[in-house]
């Protein structure tokens, strides 16, 4: 199922995350780190694949609309993981 969240929200949760994590996705959902970075933003389509993502300009970074929500929810995961380190 899709989702919209605006470009400057997705990168702000990818700049959260703990280092190793877009390796961590990308072996958790068996796909190429670059593809996970492309997902975040990133544009290295010689190595990574398209992530299913359409961007529209506006404010934020403008709307970005995912296709699959699969790597934002396992990236908010690993988020709420780091969290629960920190509070304990």
């Amino acid at each position: 199922m899709g989702r919209a969240i605006t470009f400057n929200e997705l990168r702000r949760i990818k700049d959260s995350l703990p280092d190793g994590s877009m390796h961590r996705i990308a072996d958790e959902l068996g796909v190429d780190v670059e593809t996970v970075r492309n997902y975040f933003g990133g544009s290295n389509y010689e190595s990574g694949q398209s992530a299913g993502l359409h961007i529209e300009p506006g404010p934020e970074g403008g709307m970005v609309m995912l296709d699959s929500t699969e790597m934002l929810d396992r990236a908010l995961a690993i988020l709420e993981e780091e969290n629960k380190k920190h509070c304990s």
